[in-house]
């Protein structure tokens, strides 16, 4: 069954790219060429022929003509957007190509934004939803319409998805609509349409939802119109939240504080935001292909420690090429780094995915540069009958070690993965960590090369993602790994209570505050009704006597 939809699929691939070629690129050209000879004399039209300079590609850049030969992926997402309609995907391809070219979206780069809107901070991607998508935020209170920058406007959101699209190929994201303090001058229809065309037409697959938050009254209207540019499929992307709704789509953590959130994070340019995780350092320095150089230090480094090779498993292979001294060596390092990691306090909350065990469950805590211990741990156990692989991503890949961060873990077996701080780069609360994890078949290898190939065919669905946060202490750590055992002179379980009752304690006062809201407000309803009661007894009264 499965062969026969990939077989399908490849032939809609194949007969897409066949039909584009010869209906809309080499097509185009051959019907300019006839018009323009149906118009000229015999003797211009052997001229013509002779000195014709159009361009088959002239319609769309040759650059995206050509990734549409070659990506598989971009083709699928138009289709599956058309429902495997091969005539109305090639409508759509031709819309598209045509508009990126028109707007150069294969050349947009900061240069060609002007610097005054990437500074506003009126659209930006930062954080992520419940299910693990981007947020593509739209700050509707910093757009005037004015149709002198609109083009600009035009080209900063085709530069933020594109460049997103380079990095995750296929993944959605969910368009954040912030509509709180808008006025009547930031309504622009035309520029709501164009972010609608983007998904549906420019960035097909693209579009997980689009939440709006705070919507204006006198907006409603406007937004009727809205739902029908998107079509009835699409309609229930639309998500109306207010304050409390929000949170139903987007955890606090990344939700800024006027939508009840405790995101820390605040727009600033330069440099351009990014937190997308990436690679982090290595024991060796960073990585800037993670799988091509996790393949060749272990050929070439024989005996020398890598970021991979922490897992028995994945040493077994290495002991092979080398000689009894160096092997001795290697068992030596090996003791060292065992000895060091149980140095760290183990930590105490655990998130109980299906593949892995993590802990802790949601944040990092480093210690201080006064404290002088700057390392943590993070613990992996395998829960499954499988060999589960892992990899470990990072927003800031320039500030952190990892080891191991590409590895395996046998089952029922954990392994502690260190994360320190590198070249004495501060942490920072914005900083997020991306643990990847997924089950690999009995028969599949778990040595460096194996282990590229499983990351690079393993379907999307089947990985499972779990993300932590950073937090330096000062002081005391509750539950975190940077402090010896002697120095920590509460036991786990008092450390626990105090956390949790701290949880509550933090939970009560946010309920605590939303009731102190609606007593206000209730009060200043009833205050209101009161004076119009007073208004209409004192009008009765006084046309009763005159």
């Amino acid at each position: 069954m499965a062969e026969n939809h990939a077989q399908n699929k490849a032939k809609l691939i194949s007969e897409t790219r066949r039909r584009f070629e010869a209906e809309y690129v080499t097509g185009t050209w051959m019907k300019l060429e006839t018009i323009i000879l149906s118009k000229l004399w015999q003797g211009q039209k052997t001229k013509h022929r002779m000195f014709s300079l159009i361009d088959k590609s002239d319609k769309y850049d040759a650059r995206d003509v050509e990734r549409l030969q070659q990506d598989d992926n971009w083709v699928e997402s138009y289709l599956s957007w058309r429902h495997n309609i091969v005539d109305e995907t090639l409508k759509m391809l031709d819309e598209s190509f045509q508009w990126r070219k028109e707007i150069s979206v294969n050349d947009l780069n900061e240069s060609s934004i002007p610097r005054w809107l990437l500074e506003i901070g009126v659209i930006y991607l930062h954080g992520y939803d419940k299910e693990g998508n981007k947020l593509f935020w739209i700050r509707v209170k910093y757009h005037v319409k004015d149709q002198k920058t609109i083009l600009d406007k035009k080209k900063l959101i085709a530069f933020w998805l594109e460049r997103y699209a380079k990095r995750e190929n296929g993944k959605p994201v969910t368009v954040m609509f912030d509509l709180s303090e808008t006025g009547i001058n930031s309504i622009d229809m035309d520029f709501v349409r164009f972010i609608i065309n983007c998904f549906k037409v420019y960035y097909p697959k693209y579009l997980s939802k689009i939440v709006i938050f705070d919507m204006p009254w006198l907006m409603n209207a406007a937004f009727k119109i809205v739902k029908t540019w998107l079509g009835p499929e699409a309609v229930s992307l639309l998500k109306f939240t207010s304050k409390n709704e929000v949170q139903d789509y987007v955890s606090v953590e990344y939700l800024p504080p006027h939508m009840g959130g405790t995101d820390p994070f605040k727009y600033s340019y330069p440099p351009l935001v990014d937190d997308d995780f990436q690679t982090p350092l290595c024991e060796n320095g960073p990585i800037t292909s993670e799988d091509e150089t996790s393949s060749k230090e272990d050929i070439e480094s024989d005996g020398k420690e890598t970021l991979e090779t922490i897992s028995n498993e994945e040493q077994t292979p290495l002991l092979k090429k080398i000689n009894p001294t160096e092997s001795t060596s290697k068992a030596e390092e090996n003791e060292k780094v065992d000895s060091k990691v149980k140095a760290f306090k183990k930590p105490l909350s655990v998130f109980k995915g299906p593949l892995l065990h993590i802990s802790p469950a949601e944040e990092l805590y480093f210690g201080s540069t006064e404290s002088g211990e700057k390392k943590t741990l993070i613990v992996l156990t395998n829960v499954t009958k499988n060999i589960v692989a892992f990899k470990v991503r990072t927003t800031a890949p320039e500030k952190y070690r990892v080891k191991p961060s590409n590895s395996s873990c046998d089952p029922g077996a954990s392994v502690d993965i260190v994360v320190s701080p590198h070249g004495g780069l501060t942490v920072s609360a914005q900083d997020r960590f991306l643990i990847m994890a997924a089950e690999m078949e009995q028969s599949s290898g778990t040595g460096p090369a194996e282990l590229t190939q499983f990351w690079k065919e393993v379907p999307r669905n089947k990985v499972m993602e779990h993300r932590l946060r950073c937090h330096t202490v000062e002081s005391s750590k509750p539950n975190t790994l940077t402090l010896k055992d002697n120095a920590f002179n509460m036991s786990d379980k008092t450390s626990e209570d105090i956390c949790l009752q701290l949880s509550r304690l933090l939970e009560s006062n946010r309920k605590l505050e939303d009731q102190v809201q609606r007593c206000i407000w209730f009060q200043q309803l009833l205050l209101s009704l009161t004076m119009l009661l007073l208004a209409f007894v004192t009008s009765f009264f006084y046309l009763l006597y005159s």
